[in-house]
């Protein structure tokens, strides 16, 4: 369980400044306020607020479920990059872990070597993992027979792994490295269906005069659909909802 205690002017303050040390999201801890902060008066009877920040214990569970979860039909994968409406539920969000003592060790192959582990529970024993790097940036391309387990159903097993496998990445990384995933091309083909969808929707939007809504989907996602649009000047993009059901809208311009 990996906990912090911070002390800041402000309850959101303290929060804030517990998430950046611990490298995660409010969406990923759980807050206990041990004491309120107050101003006082003339600085006199100030005092700050302290809280307890706790990282919920869910990288097990994703790893259990990525385990135990059926595979997917290599038919409906394929499907997915000629789908009518994206749908993408969970949001990809960096973690950040504290540096081990343990420097001698290779951050990316010791990754790899999670990975490989976790293929193997799955049932896949033929992973080939291929990567580069620039910078802070890694870059991992995954290869096998069971290509669509690997993927999942619209890509979720894919960014499940590709998290998880982060964190195994920073726990002996000198700074902070941020992984990318990908499985024989499918985050590729998965821009190429969603740009042409984009067009689709886009033409939809002027042709009913009304606005057109796509089901939540992930934040590079709702991107690739905003910058496929960019230069019309007959609609506009926007998005609603709070994450992880945070929706793009298209909306022609009157």
């Amino acid at each position: 369980m990996k906990q912090t205690t911070q002390i800041g002017a402000t309850v959101k303050e303290a929060i804030s400044l517990a998430l950046q040390k611990l490298g995660v999201s409010h969406e990923q801890v759980d807050v206990e306020v041990l004491q309120e902060g107050k101003k006082g008066f003339l600085g006199f009877g100030a005092r700050n607020a302290e809280v307890r920040v706790t990282v919920k214990d869910t990288v097990q569970q994703q790893v259990n479920e990525l385990i135990s979860a059926p595979a997917t039909p290599v038919e409906e994968v394929a499907e997915e990059v000629t789908l009518e409406e994206p749908v993408f539920v969970q949001d990809e969000q960096p973690i950040h872990l504290e540096q081990t003592e343990d420097t001698q060790v290779d951050p990316i192959e010791e990754a790899k070597s999670y990975l490989t582990s976790i293929a193997k529970e799955m049932g896949i024993t033929d992973l080939a993992i291929e990567h580069t790097s620039d910078g802070k940036h890694v870059s991992f391309k995954l290869s096998s027979e069971k290509a669509a387990l690997l993927i999942g159903k619209r890509g979720l097993t894919l960014n499940a792994l590709q998290q998880v496998t982060q964190l195994t990445l920073n726990k002996s990384a000198k700074s902070f490295m941020i992984l990318q995933m990908d499985v024989e091309d499918y985050r590729e083909r998965r821009q190429v269906a969603l740009e042409q969808l984009a067009a689709r929707m886009a033409d939809k939007a002027i042709r009913t005069r009304k606005p057109v809504a796509f089901e939540p989907m992930a934040s590079y996602e709702r991107k690739i659909i905003h910058n496929a649009l960019a230069n019309r000047l007959d609609i506009e993009t926007f998005s609603e909802g709070a994450e992880p059901n945070r929706y793009l809208v298209i909306e022609p311009v009157k």
